[in-house]
């Protein structure tokens, strides 16, 4: 009996979560409160959290910028949040003692943002649908982490209300890096 109400609990948890990560996607279109920020200086503040959390996350964590200061319109919480959850997803699918890498370049028209791990990958046949809303490429973390497959297609969302693109590369195996582009 207890066995039966432990998996309900479960159960019910995970519904909940599937209800408010579908609330946060519906929400996500909302309209943006950009201003001007300096990206390097968040980047640098996000990965200074993760790297000292490391007792609790053991992954190498490492950020570069080129220039130190890089300026950009944003809706910073909101982008910031597309960085949180892609250092989630990599930590997520991360060995312990893997490496995550945040750069952060300048270029005239554009700046690039890349989050790249050397991970288990994304196996080629969930490539195609990984930004689908509810992608059957949703799957486990390593340590058994549960995903609804709304979050890459929230991040998508996110990142073209900036005027930006994101895409990915990745070898199963080997790794993967996400690479975000936004106007300058």
């Amino acid at each position: 009996m207890v066995q039966i109400m432990q998996d309900t609990c479960r159960e019910s948890v995970n519904l909940i979560r599937d209800f408010v990560d579908s609330e946060f996607a519906e929400s996500s279109a909302v309209q943006l409160k950009k201003s001007r920020v300096d990206l390097a200086a968040g980047l640098r503040q996000v990965m200074d959290t993760y790297q000292r959390s490391e007792s609790l996350v053991v992954k190498d964590f490492s950020f570069s910028s080129t220039p130190d200061e890089v300026y950009v319109d944003i809706d910073n919480n909101k982008f910031l949040q597309v960085i949180n959850n892609l250092l989630s997803n990599a930590i997520k699918f991360t060995r312990e003692g893997g490496h995550i890498d945040v750069t952060l370049a300048q270029h005239p028209d554009h700046v690039l943002i890349t989050v790249a791990d050397d991970g288990i990958g994304i196996p080629e046949k969930l490539q195609p649908v990984l930004f689908d809303r509810f992608t059957k490429a949703r799957r486990p973390g390593l340590r058994g982490e549960k995903t609804t497959g709304l979050g890459m297609s929230i991040i998508q969302a996110l990142v073209q209300l900036h005027g930006g693109t994101i895409w990915f590369e990745s070898q199963e195996k080997v790794g993967t890096t996400f690479y975000i582009k936004l106007p300058a």
